[in-house]
């Protein structure tokens, strides 16, 4: 396909796009979604035509090593874990061919980089119909009943974790009191002291102020904590009293000091120990309904759908219009590009 024939492509979807009136948010994200696609196609077919003159001046492989290794282990792409660059490759047409090694994982990961250490292509994706942000959906295998409970597993920290966050929250505001939403903390850290304060921090707000648990996630982003506790009318005292209430009774500080050092400022985590043995927990995000462990996409639409089908008789709010739009990982408000992290998520080996 020639060049002109992918400009003309995208001039026709953006002139398409302008005459369509009405257009709600939603519709406009997969507009954009669809844009990143086209540009992601365009640099493939750049590559695999050898078009060459896209890129700059190639980097040494030492060079492009260290880059790709503090990028991946700055931007959270290796969910805390180490990161080595064990081998690389030059793949022609201006790419080099890199295999990365994170830290207890059993094999490598194949991913390539442009010579000049600009573009980063993390894994290697089949380009068929099939969206990649979508799972399989396992409904017809979650027990029903008249009011489901959901426990949603995660490590405040984890870039996945709050992804799902994202996703099910204009879930949890559309099904209101028709479930019963639980959030419950994976048994071990991986993102430092920050991860284990906010963990207790979000613990005791659900204990102790869960009608504003939503509020305060959709505020959070990573930083601003206390701000976003006035916001949502949360009693900064009574939270610091459970937060200092539940770290006596549990001797999770004491356990952090102990576990930290051997552990790169991570330790276990035991609040939800018994739940996490229960249900096979293994990593941020799980998702646990009625019991049962469930793989479900991570934008609303889908989480909605999963959830639903959990119900003896659903509700009339099960046919609420939400987002199909994957959230991205970490926080902030970012669509998942293509392929997003649909099973990605923070684990140990």
């Amino acid at each position: 396909m020639k060049i002109s024939h992918i400009v003309h492509k995208v001039r026709s979807l953006r002139k398409e796009r302008q005459n369509k009136e009405n257009q709600g948010q939603e519709k406009r994200a997969i507009f954009v979604s669809g844009l990143i696609i086209v540009a992601a196609a365009v640099i493939a077919v750049g590559i695999l035509t050898k078009w060459t003159f896209f890129l700059g001046s190639s980097l040494s492989t030492d060079t492009v090593k260290a880059k790709t290794e503090q990028f991946i282990f700055s931007s959270n792409l290796s969910g805390g874990k180490k990161v080595e660059i064990k081998e690389i490759s030059d793949a022609g047409a201006g790419i080099y061919k890199i295999m990365v090694q994170l830290e207890g994982a059993p094999s490598l990961i194949e991913s390539y980089i442009t010579k000049d250490g600009k573009l980063f292509f993390p894994n290697v994706m089949k380009m068929d119909p099939t969206d990649a942000n979508k799972l399989p959906q396992t409904s017809k295998n979650i027990p029903k009943s008249d009011k489901p409970n959901i426990e949603l597993f995660v490590m405040s920290y984890c870039p996945f974790g709050t992804q799902i966050e994202k996703g099910i929250i204009p879930v949890l505001e559309t099904l209101g009191s028709a479930i019963d939403f639980r959030l419950k903390f994976v048994n071990y850290t991986l993102h430092g002291k920050k991860e284990f304060d906010e963990n207790i921090n979000q613990y005791c707000i659900e204990k102790e102020a869960p009608q504003a648990l939503v509020g305060y996630l959709k505020c959070f982003d990573g930083t601003n904590s206390n701000a976003c506790l006035a916001i949502n009318s949360i009693s900064a005292a009574t939270i610091n009293a459970c937060v200092s209430a539940t770290d006596k009774k549990y001797k999770l500080t004491a356990l952090f000091e102990k576990e930290s050092k051997e552990r790169q400022g991570n330790s276990s985590f035991p609040l939800h120990e018994d739940e996490n043995k229960a249900y096979g927990v293994k990593g941020s995000p799980a998702l646990v309904i009625n019991g049962t462990s469930v793989e479900s996409s991570r934008d609303s639409a889908s989480l909605l759908k999963t959830i639903c089908s959990a119900f003896t008789n659903k509700p009339s709010t099960c046919d609420t219009k939400l987002s199909d739009v994957a959230p991205g990982p970490g926080f902030g408000n970012t669509p998942a590009a293509a392929g997003g992290a649909a099973t990605a998520g923070c684990e140990t080996q």
